[in-house]
Formats: structure tokens, sequence, C-alpha cells
């Protein structure tokens, strides 16, 4: 064997055993085969805007249950299906919205390049094109996602943060996956916009953790105007995570905090949980906006790493909501898993 192949089948050895050489993510992953992907997505985006100010929240909420377990390969989006028992079914995303937004997303994206972009990186994308279009800082997404051929509702059930978690519980969580307590801070900070079920929060507003009284890390005035907005045995009904600028993403979500005003009890022991290293974090944001939005775009950075599915595993779905039936080939690799 010459040198040359020597020196050419060592690479490919060292590449392989790399996961691959195909298998990496990039920001440039799909310049030649979807250069207009970026375009595509925030069109879309848009058009979900004007018929939905919640739009950009319900998309990141996607990318974040789907990276929380198995990391991010778009298995939060699966529903029930032969072999596939939805993720869907776990306490904490029960009520999750937005798969309408998802599917004209992925439709326009299919219309331009089919069987090309997985749904994992839709989710990855829209994340961030939601948070430019409400005022928010812009990061690097890295793309080359696969989609997962099923789910993990026992991961569900058990990875994902509740907002009635302590701190300790959420720290926990977020260190599961290789998160820090900075990432946690920042990434919490996706509150600024959106809404919460009052079933989420009215255990705070008169018996808090069985105690007869309200919670006493929560702002009375703010309780007050709760207790109006959540009436008795309606749980159903959405109030403002950041009640000072609802649909602006800005930081704050983090004066709010200071003041006592965090809507759920996760967010608020970000601040107010006694001696907690959380507490100089969530001051330094609330100061400083670009230093939120700094550390926003590397958390999400960060989080969009987790684990991700790569070629050639995995498949490109059709149909975000189902797998692809196994005589179907997509992307570079079949879509058997």
């Amino acid at each position: 064997m010459s040198s040359f192949k020597f020196a050419a089948l060592a690479a490919l050895l060292l590449c392989m055993m790399l996961r691959g050489c195909w298998a990496q993510l990039s920001p440039t992953f799909y310049d030649q085969s979807c250069p207009n992907l970026t375009a595509i997505v925030r069109d879309a985006i848009r058009q979900a805007f004007q018929g939905d100010v919640r739009a950009g929240a319900k998309l990141i909420r996607f990318h974040f249950h789907d990276c929380f377990v198995n990391g991010c390969d778009g298995s939060v989006l699966l529903e029930n299906q032969d072999g596939v028992e939805s993720e869907l079914d776990a306490p904490g995303n029960q009520g999750i919205q937005g798969f309408d937004i998802v599917d004209n997303i992925k439709a326009a994206v299919e219309a331009a390049c089919p069987n090309t972009v997985s749904c994992a990186d839709i989710l990855a994308l829209s994340s961030r094109e939601s948070v430019i279009l409400t005022g928010g800082p812009s990061w690097v997404v890295q793309l080359g996602r696969r989609d997962s051929r099923n789910a993990n509702r026992t991961g569900a059930e058990n990875n994902l943060p509740s907002p009635f978690e302590t701190l300790d519980q959420l720290r926990v969580k977020f260190n599961a996956v290789g998160l820090d307590s900075t990432d946690l801070v920042a990434l919490s900070g996706a509150h600024t916009f959106g809404r919460s079920r009052c079933v989420f929060f009215s255990g705070r507003l008169s018996n808090f953790s069985g105690t007869g009284s309200p919670d006493p890390t929560l702002d009375p005035t703010l309780r007050d105007a709760l207790v109006i907005a959540c009436p008795t045995g309606d749980g159903n009904n959405r109030i403002a995570l950041d009640v000072a600028t609802p649909d602006s993403f800005d930081n704050a979500y983090y004066t709010n905090l200071v003041n006592n005003r965090g809507l759920l009890q996760s967010d608020q022991e970000l601040f107010s949980t006694e001696g907690a290293e959380t507490i100089a974090t969530v001051n330094r944001f609330a100061g400083n906006q670009s230093d939120f939005f700094g550390q926003f775009g590397q958390s999400m950075i960060n989080m969009g790493n987790l684990q991700p599915l790569l070629a050639p595993n995995g498949e490109i779905r059709s149909n975000c909501r189902r797998v692809n039936p196994l005589n179907i080939t997509t992307g570079a690799a079949t879509a058997v898993m």
C-alpha cells in the first residue's frame, strides 16, 4: 500500500472513530442542499406570528422539550403509532401546542428541499428565528441532526423540568444532561415571552405547599391580580409569563424575579432560594440585557448540542408527527435507524 493510500485510510478510520466524517453538526450543513433554508423558516414563522402572538414561545418550547429527552432528535413531535409510545402523553408535555406551526414550516421546507431537512433541525432553527423576530439575539445554529424513529415517554416523564420544582431539583435535571447553573438561568429567560395556564402556578396564590398561605416569594400586588385572573376551578386561563413585556424577548423576566414577580415557582426559585449561586446571575442579567443575550445564545448552542442524532442513524421525516414507512429512503441513509 502506498504511503498516500495508507494515510488516507488512517484518516478515514480516525474520522469514523470520531462518529463519522459526515456525521458532524455544522452551521453550513444545508448550504448546498437547501441554501434558502433560513429565509424559508423565517417567512413561515412571520406568517404564524400574524395569527398567533405565542408562536415563538410554542416553537422554542418544542425544542427545549425535545433536547431534554434523548437529545435533540425530534422525538417530542411523534404521536402515538405502531412501535412509538409518544412523549406527548407525559405530564410535562400535555397541552403542548404549536403542531400546526411546525407542520406549516415543514411543508414550506419540503416544497423547496424535499427529503433534506430534519424536523429536529427545523425546531433548532425555528427557535432562533422566533427569538430574533421578537427582539432577541441571534446565535450560530449548528445543523445536521437526524430524526429519531422512536420516542421515550419514560424519559419525558422523568427528565423534563417542572414548574413546581425547587432550585435543587432543577439543577439536578440540568446537570444530568450536561448543562450548568448558568445555562439554567439563561435558558429560563425564554419565559420572557409566552403564556402559562393558571393550573401551573395557582398553588402559589393561597395554599402554597400546604401552608394555607400564599407563596411568600410572590409579590402581593401580583398575587391579587392573579387571583382575579385565575378564578377557582378554572385552571386553563392563560397568563403572560413576563407580566412586564409579555410579547418581547428582553431581560424583563429577570427584573421581574428581582421584584418577586416571577409567575412560576421554578422561575422565582432562581432568585429567592437563599444563598443560591443563581442569584448573582439573575442580578447580572437584570442589569445588563446584552450580557443576557450573549449567554442565552451560548446556552441555546449548548442545549442544541445535547446528544444530536447523526447520520447514518435516524431519518429525515416526511411528516414530523410520524416515522417514515420502512420502505422509504430519505437523506443519505435508509429510514431504518
